[in-house]
């Protein structure tokens, strides 16, 4: 493609015609006007050679010249990539129909009879010019968008990958702990980890940032630094309540983008099997007991919405063997293939009560079984569920 028209003058003009007479008509017609610059070639078989070498704005191109015929150069300027786009006004010594159509099917812009009026020929050149200049244009936008995109997408993966790689290694002592974790099509704000207070205490959450792209997978890892590195000052981190109005005051949405985040964080004492939780408008953990499950809910704003945000807490006995879910809502608000309704949460909750298939496979079959649900592989949100056996 020709490049670099924004250096040269407005209208750049070639002719190729084996007539010099008319090579010097054509140039007196043009001569009065500072913004065309006008480029004159008698030689026919130098046309696509001498097309890329001064790159014009738009072609006049005779029918009619010894040894190649015009309709031949036609051909040759459109089929090379540097030539196929630039505007080819045909020039005749008559008007035929014929002749007219066979230019135009090979792709010529405009047709003149020569020689054709001054004040004619000046506005065709001007709007043909201009009418290139602006695709020329279009084209290095496109080009540059593309450049940007394929750069933006390429980071985005790398985001992807980062968010992931801090996440938790599963555990298999003294707890056994398995998560499925499915981003969006864009870079979500899910993130969630759990980890050792001290030997009596093992702290769990999982973080749901409203919205998605960079800033919401920013604000959803740097929460999570912040609860896996326990950094938030003065704050025992075996108390929830303490951990939640902590992170409301450090992440108030106004100074964070207007971003909020959903919250669920947990803690279970081992000597007394006690589990202390609070909620900040997160989907309810749900414990699978034996014979039964339990909704681990207690309902508040989420974390940032509100400064004067009043957290809540909760407390339960975990039976041994018991398995505790935590998850984000884009697991479970999904529609259904079958009707197009939304699958309900507690319909959710049934496909956690399945027994497994497979032992250790539980969050794996059930994210397969909603991805069967919606007759899709992908999710609209981002997806997380993790799995402690306690």
């Amino acid at each position: 493609m020709l490049e670099n028209l924004s250096n040269g003058p407005s209208c750049l003009v070639l002719l190729i015609d084996d007539q010099r007479i008319i090579g010097e008509a054509i140039r007196r017609m043009l001569s009065y006007n500072l913004e065309i610059e006008f480029h004159y070639l008698s030689d026919p078989t130098l046309a696509l050679d001498t097309a890329k070498s001064i790159t014009p704005t738009v072609i006049l191109l005779d029918l009619v010249m010894p040894g190649i015929d015009g309709l031949s150069i036609l051909r040759a300027l459109r089929a090379d990539p540097a030539t196929s786009t630039v505007p080819i006004i045909v020039l005749s010594s008559e008007e035929e129909p014929k002749t007219k159509a066979e230019a135009f099917s090979l792709g010529a812009n405009d047709y003149l009879v020569k020689l054709p009026d001054r004040v004619e020929l000046i506005a065709r050149v001007r709007y043909h010019s201009s009418a290139y200049r602006a695709l020329k244009e279009r084209h290095a936008a496109y080009k540059a968008l593309a450049v940007s995109q394929n750069k933006l997408c390429a980071e985005l993966v790398e985001a992807s990958k980062y968010v992931r790689s801090v996440l938790p290694h599963p555990m298999r002592t003294p707890f056994f702990t398995e998560w499925v974790f499915q981003p969006s099509s864009t870079l979500g704000g899910d993130s969630f980890g759990y980890f050792h207070i001290d030997e009596d205490h093992f702290a769990v959450f999982l973080v749901d940032v409203c919205n998605h792209g960079v800033g919401s997978a920013l604000l959803s890892v740097s929460v999570m630094n912040a609860l896996m590195g326990q950094t938030l000052d003065g704050v025992n981190f075996r108390q929830p309540l303490q951990v939640m109005s902590a992170l409301n005051r450090v992440f108030q949405m106004e100074k964070h983008n207007n971003l909020y985040f959903t919250l669920w964080y947990g803690v279970f004492q081992r000597s007394t099997r006690i589990m202390s939780f609070s909620s900040a408008g997160h989907p309810p953990a749900v414990l699978m007991k034996e014979h039964e499950h339990e909704l681990l809910d207690v309902r508040a704003m989420p974390v940032g919405a509100l400064l004067s945000t009043q957290f809540k807490l909760g407390e339960t006995l975990i039976p041994s063997g018991s398995r505790l879910y935590i998850f984000s809502d884009g697991i479970y608000e999904v529609l259904k293939q079958s009707d197009g309704s939304m699958l309900q949460f507690n319909e959710f909750v049934e496909l956690l009560e399945k027994p497994e298939i497979k032992e250790g496979q539980k969050v794996y079959e059930v994210l397969e079984a909603v991805k069967t649900i919606q007759g899709a592989k992908e999710f609209e949100d981002d997806v997380a569920l993790v799995e402690i056996k306690l």
